[in-house]
């Protein structure tokens, strides 16, 4: 027992992040034990919000209730709805009926917002100061707030209606003498954030402007709350994780300790229809078997012009998906974005022919076997700069992820066309094949 009690001591010396990675590499039944042992000492809140949400959300659930509610009351209020977003219905409505209802009210007005905008990411916790009151007041004001808000960054001024007038410098406000007023220390020329802006816009504002926070405000620009930086690393992330599992038709919820049959029961759809695209690809080699048998070489290059052809297209869907979600690729961009890969294609094509054209000359001394081999590569390269700028854009036209299973639609036409020029080439230029 003397052993569990320094265990956690010195446990509670840790930053609440390194707690929670501590409660995350446990059993269920140790994490609930040790987190009723951190809510004893109300130290339960700051590392279950610091944990992925469905993790915290499942965690909670092996509380008893009454400890539940307490410790839901104590985090953060943006940590709190995105834990109760990873609870069932009823669970999530039972909690918020035994919170206080001041508590409450705050989590089922964030709740309202989706979880993707910057209304699921703000924190309604933010400092607002009359622009009437003087630096000494507004001082004690934050002095008075600073156990209740999550991070103060900036202080922000508000009009008698609530509505955004700019932002004070903490730097400012501690230099000004304590007589001066707030309207002499504003800003006037702040950046603030839409309720309903998408989470992605949100995180190309911090990047472009390097802030550590950002107001969000209503369409009457009423001040409604604040993003903190860590919100928005976090949609970074989660949004890398997105862009790298859909390019390659892995499910968004699957993880390395997901159970082996969940895994397989997520997996299997994208498997068939790769599995499909490949027997696409294959009917094209079935049509040209005579071909394949009366001048067996041809199977040689398969691999090579396909796969050269599939390498270079994800080198294109990459680039322009990641334009696409960093916001360089405006609507009507596309042309100029296709030609440039229409030429790099064109001229990798040339580069990478030529190489392969040698090989199949030296290798059979045919000259008819290097131009058919030169120019099918060359075609392939082409058709995958095209493919992969065309793949990622339409799906933004509709409305879908670019990075949406982007190299399985790549690979389909590289292969098939890949395969298709070769034979159809080797039809035309080779006299053993007329």
């Amino acid at each position: 027992m003397e052993e569990k009690k320094v265990a956690l001591r010195d446990l509670l010396l840790k930053h609440p992040a390194d707690i929670a990675e501590v409660l995350s590499h446990l059993s269920d039944e140790q994490a609930a034990e040790l987190l009723h042992r951190l809510y004893l000492r109300k130290a339960a809140a700051e590392p279950l919000g610091e944990m992925e949400p469905e993790d915290s959300a499942e965690l909670l659930t092996e509380l008893d209730r009454d400890e539940a509610i307490k410790i839901l009351s104590r985090m953060d209020p943006d940590d709190a709805v995105d834990l109760l977003e990873e609870l069932p219905e009823d669970v999530k409505d039972e909690l918020l009926s035994r919170l206080a209802p001041k508590d409450a009210q705050v989590l089922t007005k964030l709740l309202e917002y989706p979880p993707d905008t910057a209304g699921g990411l703000m924190s309604p916790e933010v400092v607002a100061l009359p622009l009437h009151l003087t630096a000494q007041e507004a001082i004690d004001v934050l002095r008075r707030k600073v156990e209740e808000v999550e991070t103060i960054y900036y202080a922000y001024a508000v009009d008698d209606e609530g509505r955004l007038e700019g932002v004070i410098s903490l730097r400012d406000l501690a230099l000004a003498r304590p007589e001066t007023r707030l309207s002499a220390l504003v800003n006037r020329d702040v950046i603030s954030v839409p309720v309903d802006a998408d989470a992605e816009d949100v995180a190309r504002l911090f990047d472009k402007y390097n802030y550590y926070a950002l107001p969000v405000i209503d369409a009457d620009r009423r001040l409604l709350g604040v993003i903190t930086i860590d919100d928005v690393i976090d949609v970074i992330r989660e949004e890398a994780t997105e862009d790298i599992y859909r390019s390659q038709g892995v499910p968004l919820e699957e993880r390395v300790d997901t159970p082996w049959y969940e895994s397989i029961k997520r997996r299997m759809p994208w498997l068939y229809f790769n599995l499909l695209t490949a027997f696409v690809a294959a009917s094209v080699v079935g049509v040209f078997e005579s071909t394949i048998a009366k001048f067996a070489v041809l199977a040689f290059f398969m691999p090579i012009i396909a796969g050269q052809g599939g390498n270079a297209g994800m080198q294109t869907v990459t680039i322009v998906t990641r334009g696409i979600a960093l916001g360089e690729v405006p609507k009507g961009e596309g042309w100029r974005i296709l030609g440039k890969e229409f030429l790099l294609g064109l001229l990798n094509g040339l580069a990478m022919g030529l190489v392969v054209g040698v090989v199949g000359f030296v290798w059979k001394h045919t000259i008819s076997l290097g131009l058919v081999v030169f120019l099918a590569m060359t075609f392939n390269m082409i058709t995958a700069g095209i493919v992969g700028t065309v793949i990622p854009l339409t799906l933004r036209a509709l409305r879908q992820d670019p990075a949406l299973a982007s190299s399985i639609f790549l690979t389909t036409f590289t292969d098939t066309l890949g395969f298709a020029f070769l034979f159809v080439l080797a039809q035309i230029f080779i006299p053993e094949l007329r």
